[in-house]
């Protein structure tokens, strides 16, 4: 049932849409409400709280490679006209394809419909930073600052078809994150712990998770303090689990989404059923876990998401879609159509990404690299989707001596090209971990929440810039 209040009778624009879509090989009416709010505790005190809410509809009628596309953030009769009015004035010799069959409904939930905000006062969540603060505080001298964020955002969205057909989902999400700095003989550094997902605040609020976070953070720092320049050049690099499944996600997984290999834009464009990795390594994208950032109970096309293997023992086996790209590759939607919000279009966009287990552990990948670079946190990076070529900054890195964990580095960055450092996978862990839900996935201009996630994995030779 609707949550989202409108200015328009539901009976009636579901036959204005249906009409209207008649005439094309698909689109949608998508319509959206967001709340969202953000607090700042800085410097021991509220630095930034806010709240936001926003509502709007976009319509999108598809026939053959070309769309039209109006967006409106007025749920009022007047603005759908004026948008029905733009859309059907479409090029009437174009003729249709074939229309997609309507998505199949589904009763599976993989979050709460709660909205996060509402369920907890602001006095509480401000009590509750003030908590962690002096926590952070407490564990020893040298920390210096820190700030702690708490991040709500609640969407209740619709998608109206052709035939009737109707979709609704309500999305929470929520995000901690903890930054501190340290300073000790005369040397700063810094270290940041997030955690997050598709729940309630209360998930934080047990002792273990945020007094974990804040340690973790701690821990970071004071790592980054004791860290010698990287040696650079080509190396033998071991990736650990869990977030360093970024790297997979950009320069990897952006070549998987079905836009750009139908456009012929991707270095996998042509390889389906072709050899692209080592045989242990096997990709898939997963936007059925429950309470995961990245997961979906449908897309923003109302297409149910799924489990799509991408990469199966090192075949390409095919790529993330959405409905429109889907029906020019004569293929299927994979329930990976997303939109930052209404003013967008949807696109084949990942949800959760991850590598599967291998049968290593990660003891033995480290004692199989007799000289190395460990990287266990990863801090950006940058990659051409078209030559599959990129570099990442490790924000958390050590040298491996003699099969053995040394000192960490500082200023290592990886460089390479996503295609052929798969092929270089030597050993792949049984240790898998998804990320801690803070990924965010930027495309053409939009953002949206995914997850990562990978066990370790060793990879023969990959460059290594350093600073020495």
């Amino acid at each position: 049932m609707s949550k989202i209040k409108k200015n328009w009778e539901k009976k009636k624009v579901t036959e204005k849409i249906d009409k209207l879509l008649t005439g094309f090989d698909d689109g949608e009416l998508f319509v959206e409400e967001v709340f969202s709010e953000n607090i700042v505790f800085d410097d021991n005190k509220i630095k930034t709280s806010s709240f936001d809410q926003d509502k709007g509809f976009g319509l999108r009628a598809v026939k053959q490679e070309e769309l039209k596309f109006y967006h409106s953030s007025n749920l009022c009769d007047d603005s759908l006209n004026k948008a029905i009015k733009y859309v059907s004035s479409f090029d009437s010799k174009k003729k249709i394809l074939s229309a997609n069959t309507i998505n199949k409904k589904t009763n599976r939930l993989l979050y709460s419909d709660n909205n996060p905000i509402n369920l907890v006062p602001l006095n509480k969540k401000i009590g509750f930073l003030k908590k962690i603060n002096k926590y952070a505080r407490s564990l020893d001298s040298s920390i210096k600052q820190v700030s702690i964020s708490l991040n709500g955002n609640f969407q209740n969205i619709e998608v109206t078809k052709k035939d009737g057909a109707f979709f609704y989902d309500s999305r929470p999400l929520v995000r901690m994150n903890i930054n501190l700095s340290i300073e000790k003989k005369g040397k700063t550094e810094s270290g940041s712990f997030g955690i997050g997902g598709r729940y309630m605040y209360e998930n934080f609020f047990s002792s273990n998770t945020w007094k974990k976070a804040v340690n973790d953070a701690f821990k970071q720092a004071l790592t980054r303090l004791e860290a010698i320049e990287t040696p650079a050049g080509e190396q033998t690099v071991v990736l650990g689990p869990g977030w360093p499944g970024i790297l997979l996600h950009e320069a990897i997984g952006h070549g998987l989404e079905g836009d750009f290999n139908r456009k012929k834009t991707s270095a996998f464009h042509n390889l389906v059923g072709k050899r692209v990795a080592s045989d242990q390594v096997t990709v898939v994208d997963d936007g059925t876990i429950p309470d995961k950032r990245g997961s979906l109970t449908i897309d923003d096309e109302g297409t149910p998401s799924q489990n799509t293997v991408l990469i199966e023992n090192g075949i390409l086996k095919g790529f993330m879609q959405d409905r429109h790209n889907a029906r020019l590759m004569k293929e299927e939607s994979t329930g990976n159509g997303r939109r930052q919000s209404y003013s967008n279009i949807p696109m084949p966009r990942m949800t959760n990404t991850y590598m599967l287990n291998g049968k290593y552990t990660h003891e033995e990948i480290i004692k199989s690299t007799k000289k190395g670079v460990y990287a266990s946190q990863f801090s950006g990076g940058q990659v051409d989707i078209t030559s599959g070529k990129f570099v990442f900054s490790a924000s958390e890195a050590y040298e491996i001596k003699d099969g053995k964990i040394g000192k960490p580095l500082k200023g290592a960055t990886l460089i390479g090209n996503g295609p052929e450092a798969l092929k270089e996978v030597s050993m792949v862990g049984n240790n898998l971990e998804l990320d801690q839900g803070i990924g965010t996935c930027g495309k053409d201009g939009q953002s949206v929440p995914v997850g990562v996630g990978q066990p370790s994995l060793k990879i023969n030779k990959l460059t290594v810039g350093g600073t020495k």
